[in-house]
Order: structure tokens, then sequence, then C-alpha cells
């Protein structure tokens, strides 16, 4: 399986949301926080394409987008095949 990396910040429902489908496929990922960290959120926001918004995530080196993004992936069966 690839890495999956997720940017959050801990207030953000979209996140927890993210969060909850990767775990319900029994997926491990990487959260990296940066509610509080400005360096973080620029180091996301320049791997994401200049994107501000949490999450943002990644999967090995495909940048997903964000939580309606991951989830229309999954509905459209394309998201496992991301993973692998």
């Amino acid at each position: 399986m690839k890495p999956i990396v997720i940017y959050t910040k801990n207030w953000c429902s979209y996140c927890h949301a993210a969060k909850e489908l990767l775990r319900r496929k029994g997926w491990t990922f990487t959260e990296i926080d940066v509610t509080t960290d400005p360096a973080g959120q620029a180091d996301m926001s320049q791997k994401a394409g200049g994107r501000t918004s949490v999450p943002q995530i990644f999967i090995g080196d495909t940048h997903v987008g964000g939580c309606d993004d991951l989830y229309a992936l999954e509905r459209e069966g394309k998201l496992d095949a991301m993973a692998v």
C-alpha cells in the first residue's frame, strides 16, 4: 500500500470525515496537523499546488485533493486502485 498523508486542522469537520473514510477502509495514514503550524501550512500549500484549505490528502506521490475529492473517488470506485 502506498503511504497516505493527510494535512488537517483539529477543528475541521471535513478533516474528520476524510479520516473516518480512511479508517473505515482499514488504511493507515500519517496526519499532519497544521492548526498552529504556519510553516506546515505553507509546506502543504506548496505541495498542493497553492491550495490552502484542509484537508489536503496525498496517496503516494498523487495529490488527491480535499475531502470531497476523496469521497468522489470512493463513489467512482477509483480510490482503492490509487492506494495499491
